[in-house]
């Protein structure tokens, strides 16, 4: 670290659990576990997720490439959730795994209760913990960190694109998520 400010203070997430959802679902492509060309279905819980999101009906199915494009380019609350519910049976239960791993890589000031960063009281997280997750996910999956510089993508013939503008009016910029 060169410089920080504030770099502890607790603050309210936002869109950025996403960002550890897609380590979770990077991780279970990397062992195996799971396939980009795999489908993953919309539960009545998932369909419900606020905006931003796909505007999906319970039992609609995303493609789990598909569904990564949505939470980088759309920041689909509907799509995370679902990622979570098919990794982890239920959000509750993902959002325990994503604690897990939080621990793991040493983010110590961080509570994930959702696959989306969607208003919940006790969730929270600090700019440092928040450097550690990306630079975990830069160092653990490579072969998937193309997919953060994704600007659009094509859902049941509804072309999405992304409203992350740092992307493109600044030349070389990397960036994982947006979020406050």
């Amino acid at each position: 670290v060169l410089s920080s400010s504030n770099a502890d203070a607790r603050i309210y997430p936002a869109s950025l659990p996403k960002m550890m959802t897609l380590y979770e679902l990077f991780d279970a492509l990397k062992h195996g576990q799971i396939k980009l060309s795999d489908t993953i279905v919309f539960s009545a819980h998932a369909a419900a997720q606020e905006a931003t999101n796909l505007a999906v009906s319970s039992g609609d199915t995303i493609r789990v490439e598909t569904a990564i494009q949505a939470v980088v380019v759309r920041s689909a609350n509907d799509a995370a959730t679902a990622i979570g519910e098919k990794l982890g049976g239920t959000e509750w239960s993902f959002a325990k795994r994503m604690n897990q791993t939080a621990r793991a890589l040493g983010m110590t000031n961080t509570v994930f209760q959702n696959a989306n960063g969607l208003p919940d009281p006790d969730q929270h997280t600090t700019a440092r913990d928040m450097a550690i997750l990306g630079v975990a996910l830069l160092r653990d999956f490579p072969e998937y960190y193309h997919y953060f510089s994704v600007e659009s993508f094509t859902y049941h013939g509804v072309k999405y694109a992304g409203h992350n503008h740092v992307l493109n009016k600044f030349d070389g910029a990397d960036v994982i998520k947006t979020g406050y």
